[in-house]
């Protein structure tokens, strides 16, 4: 069975893509697509079908990531159920990811994106929807760096 891994954000079109994008990159480089399933979320359901943000598309796309095949999608109690790892993008994220699980029977599988951060600062990923172009940027670094450390922290975890 492959570890499930699933990153969440508001709207699915920012963050939480831009984590399942990267992600999803690096395990296939590392030879690991049959061990990992990598999926994305959003706890709002206000962009459910539509693509990424076109600033955070161009964003991952100057780094050689694409996003192109994305759609927005949103969180429910079932995910809880499928996927191994929960890693949400903030506090707002953790607390509606949470109230999916009332008797909290998974809550130890939901745990903050940048728990795993090397420079983790406030443990949270900012939202860069209502900001400039410089917001996409420093996301995508934070997302980069996390994504490696949650690989390597997967790979010691399940010996793959």
């Amino acid at each position: 069975m492959p570890v499930r891994v699933l990153f969440v954000c508001l709207g699915n079109i920012c963050r939480s893509p831009v984590a399942e994008g990267l992600f999803q990159q690096k395990v296939e480089a590392a030879g690991l697509g049959a061990e990992i399933e990598v999926d994305s979320a959003g706890t709002g359901g206000w962009h459910v079908g539509a693509p990424p943000d076109a600033r955070m598309t161009a964003t991952a796309a100057r780094h050689g990531t694409d996003l192109s095949r994305l759609k927005a999608r949103q969180l429910t109690r079932a995910d809880l159920d499928h996927f191994s790892h929960v890693f949400v993008m903030d506090k707002a994220n953790l607390h509606d990811t949470l109230y999916l699980d009332p008797d909290g029977d998974r809550s130890t599988q939901v745990r903050l994106f940048r728990e795993f951060d090397p420079e983790p600062g406030d443990y949270q990923v900012p939202d860069p929807y209502y900001g400039g172009d410089d917001g996409f940027e420093q996301v995508y670094a934070m997302v980069d760096r996390t994504c490696d450390a949650i690989l390597e922290r997967l790979r010691e975890a399940y010996a793959i």
